[in-house]
């Protein structure tokens, strides 16, 4: 029996396993008869399981990628449907590196808010197993079935708060707008099969790139499908004008749900763009500044990083800055992609580093918000956090940590991603961009900076309400972990970008 096309897949196998695990926990697990007011619950092992199976499913990936999945016999069974190369296994173990952190943050939020329901754990597993469908899809079958895989989960966690209109109506946008992005998506393939005759990406990339005369594709209906594929791709992202969902969802979203939506789903749909982009529709006559994707890609880069920069500054919400400033970064990370026209490899890399670095960094900004309000004393506006720097030093210097990485200070993992970005950028020619990026990380420096002032120079006023840090120890892990890891990619950058340059080359 041949075991390679299971060891190339156990990544996702595992995780696939562990949900159905955590579903059967979750059905027989004791639930506590409670008050009135708060929700019966599963036990929180239900929460460490869903880390544990996360993070085994990070370990397989990387365990994988360490071996080189093209050295496994029978790997090729898999193509064309899903490609598990180095590329795909790098994306795998940030996805389950962001939905491990996410899950342990759930262990300390849900019970906290009286929330501790157990299909939050299932969901966002499955939403996971759904997130690695998507980064490895090399179809448009299996592409679509990924989406929406990923896009259900996150949609049922996005109004997992129940009695919360706010919750609901954000989960009800999400859900519209999401179904019209998909049937886009859904669309822009079936008129791409009708141009080309395949739903492989490899294949209709070959089919664009060496038909002539009468085999050439219909170019009307090439077009037409590239920009709806590109249109569903981009609200997956986040990018600005498609982005309007984004501040509604993550703000009336439970913020472990929130963290979730702003790693894994931003992460598993840029590794699709890049799969479209530089295997479908890497031919010249897609692939050219005069009339192909990247100036549309580029133009949503620039508009997407100075559109959200100068609305979050205007927040008083810091939950619904983060999620500004999670859009922000989606119009960072296509400046890399644009880049990838003309230096493919060095662009693609310093986008998996990016996603890897903003991953970390994220989870530990929206954890640390986590941490800094319990039940009826939560941290929502600037004005909550005031003197939190003193009363509760620790707190709030983990915040400090995360904002500036997100910020793009040294030494962290922020720093270096955008550095690395930056440098492809220029590699690439593409001088207005790299200093269009540049300009807006010092804008964004002024509302991440402004949660600092707050913190360590501001007292709260007479009669306000005073957030009161909650105690976990799932929350205190979560955030240890994104520490130690936002500090080590801004130590040793390098190691990290070998392995995304060498996942890059392999996936070639």
């Amino acid at each position: 029996m041949n075991l390679g096309p299971f060891i190339a897949v156990s990544p996702l196998l595992v995780v696939t396993l562990g949900g159905v695990l955590l579903m059967v926990a979750e059905a027989f697990s004791h639930r506590r008869e409670e008050s009135h007011d708060r929700r019966s619950g599963p036990s929180s092992d239900i929460a460490l399981g869903t880390a544990i199976t996360l993070l085994a499913g990070a370990v397989f990936s990387g365990a994988v990628g360490f071996v080189g999945p093209e050295t496994l016999d029978g790997v090729d069974l898999l193509a064309p449907y899903l490609v598990m190369d180095r590329f795909t296994l790098f994306f795998s173990f940030v996805l389950c590196l962001g939905g491990a952190l996410a899950a342990l943050l759930a262990g300390g939020y849900l019970p906290e808010h009286r929330l501790d329901r157990g299909e939050f754990y299932p969901l966002l597993t499955f939403s996971t197993v759904g997130a690695i469908i998507l980064a490895g899809a090399g179809d448009l079958l299996t592409l679509f079935l990924g989406l929406e895989t990923m896009s259900l989960g996150a949609y049922a966690l996005t109004g997992f708060r129940r009695t919360s209109p706010r919750s609901t109506e954000a989960a009800i946008k999400y859900f519209l707008l999401g179904s019209f992005a998909a049937a886009l998506l859904l669309y822009g393939g079936a008129l791409i099969y009708g141009a080309t005759g395949h739903t492989d990406l490899a294949g209709i990339g070959e089919a664009i790139a060496g038909a002539t005369g009468d085999k050439a594709p219909n170019p009307a209906l090439l077009l037409i499908g590239a920009a709806l594929m590109l249109v569903g791709l981009a609200f997956k992202v986040s990018a600005v004008p498609f982005h309007m969902w984004t501040p509604d969802a993550y703000e009336g979203a439970p913020t472990p749900a929130t963290t979730f939506m702003a790693v894994a789903v931003k992460g598993a749909a840029f590794a699709t763009l890049l799969r479209v982009l530089l295997g479908a529709f890497s031919s010249p006559a897609l692939s050219s500044w005069a009339a192909g994707w990247p100036p549309a890609v580029a133009v949503m880069a620039l508009l997407t990083m100075t559109v959200a920069n100068l609305i979050a500054g205007r927040q008083e919400s810091v939950k619904r800055m983060l999620a500004y400033s999670s859009i922000a970064h989606a119009g960072y990370l296509l400046v890399g992609v644009a880049a990838t026209v003309r230096a493919s490899e060095d662009a693609q890399a310093s986008v998996m580093f990016y996603l890897l670095a903003y991953t970390v960094s994220t989870v530990g900004a929206f954890g640390t918000l986590i941490l800094c309000g319990s039940r009826g004393a939560e941290a929502v506006s600037y004005e909550d956090l005031s003197g939190i720097g003193k009363r509760h030093p620790v707190a709030a210097l983990a915040f400090s940590l995360f904002l500036l990485s997100l910020a793009g200070v040294p030494p962290t993992a922020g720093f270096f991603g955008k550095l690395y970005i930056v440098k492809a950028a220029m590699g690439a020619e593409l001088y207005t961009l790299s200093v269009a990026l540049l300009l807006n990380s010092v804008l964004s420096a002024y509302y991440y900076l402004r949660v600092l002032v707050f913190m360590y120079m501001r007292e709260p006023a007479p009669g306000a309400p005073i957030a009161r840090p909650m105690r976990s120890g799932y929350v205190n892990a979560a955030l240890v972990v994104s520490a130690v890891l936002v500090m080590v990619l801004g130590i040793w950058p390098t190691t990290s970008l070998g392995i995304a340059v060498r996942a890059v080359l392999a996936s070639h």
